[in-house]
């Protein structure tokens, strides 16, 4: 067994001079592209306009995950938390931290309908914001004048860009529009200088600065397979955009969509996954919360196992999941386990902001201490 430890990886290769450019290849399509020293295999992948899954970017979440066929890389920013010691064993690497110190050969999955859609910063007028519950609000921004809007795909996200540098990153709650409008669910986060400013202080005519679209959590149309959608508190804006956009092309293909929450009150838009499935007979919605004394009549437990309840078979199955990384975690091999094949498994892990993944490298404490977003 080839020794592996939570900083590096190391399986055949020579590792060259770090002036040196190191050479990428993906087995499945023989694409390579070129790392400079310091540079991660995602970072290099976008430059070289390579599309591989990821979302967070910081190594909690595993949506970057490959396997390291050759080569050697290390993890100089962040620790590889979503790998646990049997994927290190089995060279499971994470794309948005490994940095190569060799050339690599790696299998990775790559999504091409992402790669034509440039990322550009861009400015922002925020024209409506409402509540949605007592700790989420909703806002709708409009490119301002001058901009153009945004080229993206339904389940993307974008960076607002906050004065001292820092970063906070929001799904898109609707799909692409003529006007560029976007609409986010922000939830307040107690403790989050960002997110009480939203709730208290941000207003409409304000102006925000963004950067996007990013993430590779899109609508897969190459399938007739039935779709199982799985939200986690505001991780339904995503999914949101995606099952509007089926609705939209027309689809005929069997839609469920779960969404989990703590109390039914945090169900904030169950009124319109209500309405889809009255209005769609290819469509059901299955609202789930954990906490029982919040049921409301409501079905309770982890929407994960609520899933695997009503599907134990999943082999047949497309499955989109956003939300919290303990949700992620928990049901990711949970649903593999019932014949989910991982390439059909799609998932948005929430992001942690670089200031707060601090905290959990510090503290040891690992995703699932801290709040969600």
């Amino acid at each position: 067994m080839i020794p592996v430890d939570r900083t590096r990886i190391v399986v055949r290769g020579h590792r060259r001079d770090n002036a040196h450019v190191f050479k990428v290849t993906l087995k499945t399509s023989g694409r390579q592209f070129s790392v400079v020293a310091g540079e991660t295999v995602l970072e290099a992948a976008q430059r070289a306009g390579v599309a591989l899954p990821y979302s967070c970017r910081a190594g909690v979440c595993g949506s970057c995950k490959a396997t390291l066929l050759d080569g050697r890389c290390e993890y100089p920013r962040n620790p590889p938390l979503a790998l646990n010691a049997d994927e290190q064993a089995h060279h499971a690497v994470l794309l948005c931290q490994a940095v190569p110190v060799t050339d690599l050969l790696l299998e990775a999955r790559e999504v091409t309908s992402v790669e034509d859609i440039a990322r550009r910063q861009l400015g922002m007028v925020v024209t409506e914001k409402w509540p949605l519950a007592p700790d989420v609000t909703g806002l709708r921004l409009l490119p301002a004048r001058g901009e153009r809007r945004l080229k993206r795909l339904p389940g993307q996200y974008v960076d607002v860009l906050l004065e001292d540098g820092k970063r906070r990153p929001f799904s898109i709650a609707n799909g692409p529009q003529a006007d560029g409008m976007i609409e986010m669910h922000v939830r307040h986060v107690a403790g989050g200088g960002f997110t009480s400013w939203v709730s208290s202080t941000l207003k409409p005519g304000d102006h925000l600065r963004v950067e996007g679209p990013l993430g590779t959590f899109v609508p897969r149309e190459d399938s007739e397979r039935a779709m199982i959608f799985m939200a986690g508190g505001t991780g339904f804006a995503p999914v949101k955009a995606i099952v509007e956009h089926f609705i939209a092309l027309g689809t005929r293909r069997a839609i469920q969509v779960y969404w989990g929450a703590r109390v039914a009150g945090d169900l904030y838009l169950r009124a319109l996954a209500e309405r889809w499935a009255g209005e769609l007979p290819n469509l059901a919605f299955h609202a789930v919360v954990s906490d029982a004394d919040g049921a409301a009549g409501l079905r309770t437990g982890l929407v994960h196992e609520a899933v695997l309840a009503d599907q134990p078979d999943l082999s047949g199955h497309d499955l989109y999941m956003s939300g919290p990384p303990a949700m992620i975690d928990a049901a990711h091999p949970r649903f593999l386990a019932a014949g989910l094949p991982e390439e059909r498994l799609y998932y948005d892990s929430f992001e942690y902001a670089p200031d707060v993944l601090a905290q959990i490298i510090a503290g040891r404490a690992g995703i699932h201490d801290l709040p969600l977003p």
